[in-house]
């Protein structure tokens, strides 16, 4: 009898070592922002199956759920970083000088001589055939508050196509939740005496490429239509890159780059998001009038640490270090669209960084609604991200406190309904970030 209760108690203790996470969750009696709608005061978030099951303030919760004691926290939908290359390896951060920005892997040894050459384009490269699981910044972002990234080869000017993708999975294929989003392009020149070797040449390329790429478009349903007896059309990886993609990503951080850019879109007669967005203050207005969404870079413009202390800046500059983290306010006053991108800033910067708009006039929703369904919004997968609604990815950031505070740690991240703690910030770091 007693060899059989040995048996049994070590069964049920191998069986609670293999046992998997709890697939039901309700976070109950917390504060909920919703972002969509209204506010709940004292609500109840239901997660089953990676979804959210439920929301609201009676929610009957069901005998297999693993509840969490919602008292004193709030529940905000997970944060996305709307432009990173979070999960690619060797990447290089958003918004890299055009002088520092590589070649791609792909380039030519000898300069490109003109545009039949297709200098710096690899348009048919996809971040989400490049996804790497163990990038160690995946963590730190999760432990920020990030469930999710918008993330995007950045070398060369047509860099590659984007992808919408979890901050958390063993596979690739698990992180994927939307592709492709988007074409990144730059400005950035070929350098060595190749072609294009201004920025004039680098816009003349584009609409070059974008002028093949109709061309190629046409030329190929035309074969489609009437195989029989025509000639066979060349298959471009190039140009199929570039039509597959269903917008594109413009630099613009000065308001004469901003106009520049919106007039350029305009040509290439494609979608467009603008990406830097500093100096938007100036250019809301315009923004306004064509509806074209901004993302705007949180790596606020600052003298750097290898400048000449002693060199005077000129008032432009000074201007814009002192006016740019007011141009989220201007723009939500204005009614435009944007959202926030982190700029590969450290996380333990962030609060300061968002702290800066915060207190250059943006408010506290206007905050939270850019980093979670403004850019979910933007890139086509609200249906899925940037809420707390029903039926949406449970991808939730939990705090014991609002959102960017000072004070203000995150208890739990759910990532696709997989409950995630961040470890304790040490004492004398959390002191140092303040």
């Amino acid at each position: 009898m007693k060899s059989t209760i040995l048996l049994l108690l070590l069964s049920l203790g191998a069986a609670g070592v293999h046992a998997k996470p709890p697939s039901t969750y309700a976070i109950r009696g917390a504060r909920i922002v919703t972002v969509s709608g209204a506010t709940l005061e004292k609500g109840t978030v239901l997660i089953r199956g990676g979804l959210i099951q439920d929301v609201g303030a009676n929610v009957d919760i069901p005998a297999d759920a693993w509840v969490i004691d919602g008292h004193g926290l709030i529940v905000y939908p997970g944060l996305i970083d709307s432009l990173s290359t979070l999960g690619l390896a060797e990447a290089e951060p958003a918004d890299a000088p055009a002088g520092q920005r590589r070649s791609p892997p792909a380039a030519q040894q000898t300069p490109a001589r003109g545009p039949e050459d297709r200098p710096a384009t690899t348009s048919w490269l996809r971040a989400a055939d490049m996804i790497n699981p163990a990038d160690r910044r995946i963590e730190s972002a999760r432990n920020a508050g990030f469930t999710n990234a918008v993330t995007f080869p950045q070398r060369g000017m047509f860099a590659g196509q984007g992808a919408v993708i979890a901050l958390a999975g063993e596979r690739p294929g698990d992180m994927v939740v939307a592709t492709p989003a988007g074409m990144y392009l730059t400005l950035s020149t070929a350098g060595s005496g190749g072609f294009p070797s201004s920025l004039m040449g680098v816009m003349a390329y584009i609409r070059q490429v974008y002028l093949d790429a109709e061309h190629y478009k046409l030329a190929r349903q035309q074969y489609a239509s009437r195989a029989n007896g025509a000639q066979r059309l060349p298959y471009d990886r190039a140009l199929e890159g570039v039509l597959e993609a269903p917008r594109i990503l413009l630099p613009a951080s000065r308001a004469v780059e901003i106009e520049r850019m919106l007039k350029f879109a305009a040509e290439l007669k494609t979608p467009a998001v603008l990406y830097g967005g500093h100096e938007a203050y100036r250019a809301a207005d315009v923004l306004r009038k064509t509806g074209t969404p901004l993302l705007i870079n949180l790596r606020w413009p600052e003298r750097g640490r290898e400048e000449d202390p002693e060199r005077m800046d000129s008032l432009r500059i000074l201007r814009l270090r002192e006016l740019a983290p007011s141009s989220p306010a201007e723009l939500a006053k204005a009614g435009c669209r944007f959202a926030f991108y982190t700029g590969g800033i450290p996380m333990r910067d962030l609060r300061k960084a968002v702290k800066r708009a915060l207190d250059a006039g943006l408010s506290h929703a206007d905050a939270v609604r850019a980093f979670t369904l403004s850019p979910a919004e933007i890139y086509g997968v609200a249906d899925r991200l940037g809420s707390i609604d029903r039926g949406k990815i449970a991808n939730l950031v939990i705090t014991d406190g609002e959102l960017f505070a000072e004070r203000t740690q995150i208890k739990y991240i759910f990532v696709d309904g997989v409950k995630y703690e961040p470890l304790p910030e040490p004492a004398e770091e959390r002191e140092a970030n303040r």
